[in-house]
């Protein structure tokens, strides 16, 4: 394999991960939808931070640990799991308030880094992510590269394709924003997304490891 085709081959495989919907998807839009754009590339930032360190990781050969190791796979499984759960109980419990409180537009930096390290919390705390990253980067690293250096690159093509799509997301929802922002919208946004999250959690609280 050269290095043209590795870069080309993990690509296309990124790019079908990064358009398949899932628990990053959901966050995003519905940040952006009710938060507004800003807050929403915070945590897309965050999603994609957690991406690379996830790469370094995996260059590094540490996150072969998760795959390996049923312990140090089972405590960060339920850790992520419980903080999918918290998220979404948030949500829920804040589309079900007869009066919900209007998102808080703060343009502070410490404010909008709540959603860059709830992104890269989302991100960390799945343990499949690891696994993947263990068992996808090898695959399209030549024999005759640097392994940690390339691995990064992969890492970053992956990042920057996640980066891109978080703001087609969040662009999309640029014209129905005050649509969106409606209190009755809001809820519904945040009664799904917050189901959603809370599924996502009991799924990798009773997924297995895969062999």
């Amino acid at each position: 394999m050269t290095v043209s085709t590795a870069i080309l081959g993990f690509t296309l495989t990124a790019l079908l991960l990064t358009l398949t919907p899932g628990l990053d998807t959901a966050l995003v839009l519905r940040t952006a939808a009710v938060e507004g754009a800003r807050k929403a590339m915070r945590a897309g930032a965050g999603i994609v931070t957690g991406v690379l360190v996830w790469g370094l990781l995996a260059a590094l050969g540490l996150g072969a640990v998760l795959a390996v190791s049923r312990q140090a796979y089972t405590v960060l499984q339920f850790a992520g799991a419980a903080y999918l759960v918290w998220l979404g109980g948030r949500l829920l419990w804040s589309a079900l308030q007869a009066t919900p409180t209007p998102p808080q537009h703060d343009t502070s930096a410490r404010h909008d880094g709540r959603w860059f390290l709830r992104g890269l919390l989302t991100n960390l705390l799945n343990p499949k992510v690891g696994v993947f990253y263990v068992s996808l980067l090898p695959q399209f690293v030549p024999a005759d590269v640097p392994v940690i250096g390339f691995s990064v690159l992969l890492a970053c093509i992956h990042a920057v394709m996640g980066l891109i799509w978080f703001a087609a997301l969040v662009l999309a929802t640029r014209p129905l924003a005050r649509w969106l922002r409606q209190p009755a919208v809001t809820r519904a946004l945040d009664a799904m997304t917050g189901a959603a999250l809370i599924g996502f959690g009991v799924r990798l609280a009773l997924s297995r490891p895969t062999s």
